[in-house]
């Protein structure tokens, strides 16, 4: 039995905050709601992240402020252009704050290697993927170091960052 906590308990668990960074142009190809907007399938995140959309709903009723800053390539890929697309409809919607840092602007900021969520700046949980963008496990560190810098790098890219509703694609 694992005494690992599930990503889902770990944000049920969270009492103030839950950070989010992401580094990466393109993510999972291989997930069906991206294979179908590609196709030019219409996405109904309500629908299609019904479970995201609960358990963030959950945690922002309860207080806690859920934040998630992504740095991008521009021009943007085409999975960053998905994403874009479907941010009102899953993550605005669910309570999360989302901004955009253009990658040229995060020259002076140190930054760690993997993306991550910092839950109540105590427990970090990295994100580990392929060179194709494919979900590797991830690891849950207390590492103060660590913790720290993650925070203070997700702290100056928020800085930076410009909110969803004012970011432009490129």
């Amino acid at each position: 039995m694992s005494t690992v906590p599930t990503f889902e308990e770990l944000f049920r668990d969270c009492r103030e905050s839950a950070v989010h960074l992401e580094m990466r142009d393109s993510y999972m190809k291989s997930d069906p709601s991206y294979v179908d907007w590609t196709a030019g399938i219409a996405i109904d995140p309500a629908e299609r992240w019904a479970d995201w959309l609960a358990l963030v709903t959950e945690a922002t009723s309860r207080g806690v402020k859920v934040r998630r800053a992504r740095i991008v390539s521009e021009p943007v890929s085409q999975y960053i252009r998905f994403e874009y697309e479907v941010t009102n409809g899953l993550n605005i919607a669910a309570g999360e704050e989302v901004r955009w840092l253009p990658r040229r602007r995060t020259t002076g900021i140190a930054l760690p290697g993997n993306d991550f969520w910092l839950f109540d700046s105590a427990l970090l949980l990295v994100n580990h993927f392929d060179g194709n963008g494919e979900c590797l496990d991830p690891v849950l560190s207390t590492d103060p170091q660590e913790i720290k810098l993650c925070a203070d790098a997700f702290e100056s890219v928020w800085q930076l960052g410009i909110p969803h509703t004012d970011y432009e694609l490129a």
